[in-house]
């Protein structure tokens, strides 16, 4: 299974014994203190792919305890809330939300993260779904497990950069470092953070111009390789 799976391809999977679908939408809107999260259970549950549970990233795949939002849970309380979601050494996951693709996107990221790489992204997610006027089903999320058996873990640390990492890396010139937020808030035009601004050094690629807005779809791989450095031997770290 490719990282990134066309509609076609998922429709002709759907009902297999080892495919587990998650829904894992949030919505981001601005508040007088900054950005405000909310929940994307009540839209999932309006609308979604037939048979996929929900992956709430608001609650169950983050360290609650944190002050910050959307703090990395452990390894082994995010792989015991995948099982819960019928994920398991055996299964092939597909992952979309109904906001370009981003907040999938970060739990593909936390698969491999914890040692897990047959997962893909939905391409345009469930906007592209229901523009082919495919069926979608109603209801609170109820997983059933895909395929038998436990999640193994075997967690890959450098795929997460700490504050050392990041301090570190403003001042060696070895580091990549991307912004990944809208231009405004990179160029401190926008606070939705306690600070304006960007990290010294960074370089500012937002999320949104990977995808074609129109479709939801990610743009040609040779238009997104355009748009990254060419430092094929540099770390990069991404924000």
């Amino acid at each position: 299974m490719d990282s990134l799976v066309t509609t076609d391809w998922l429709a002709n999977e759907l009902g297999s014994d080892d495919l587990v679908v998650l829904d894992c939408t949030i919505f981001l809107r601005m508040g007088d203190s900054g950005y405000i999260s909310e929940s994307g259970r009540e839209n999932y549950e309006d609308a979604h792919l037939p048979g996929a549970a929900f992956a709430d990233l608001n609650e169950d795949l983050v360290d609650a305890t944190s002050r910050l939002r959307y703090a990395v849970p452990t390894p082994e309380h995010f792989g015991a809330a995948m099982e819960r979601l019928g994920v398991s050494d055996s299964a092939r996951v597909v992952l979309y939300d109904d906001n370009s693709s981003m907040w999938a996107a970060r739990v593909w990221w936390m698969l491999r993260w914890i040692g897990f790489d047959n997962a893909a992204l939905l391409d345009g997610g469930l906007k592209a779904w229901k523009a082919e006027n495919r069926p979608t089903e109603s209801g609170p999320s109820n997983p059933t497990p895909a395929a038998t058996g436990s999640l193994s873990l075997s967690p890959r640390p450098r795929l997460i950069a700490d504050k050392d990492d990041v301090m570190a890396a403003t001042a060696d010139g070895a580091t990549c470092l991307i912004d990944s937020l809208p231009a405004p808030v990179f160029n401190g035009d926008v606070q939705p953070y306690a600070r304006p601004g960007h990290i010294p050094g960074a370089i500012n690629i937002p999320a949104t111009s990977m995808v074609d807005a129109d479709t939801g779809r990610f743009q040609p791989v040779e238009q997104i390789r355009a748009m990254l450095p060419d430092r094929p031997e540099a770390r990069t770290v991404a924000y």
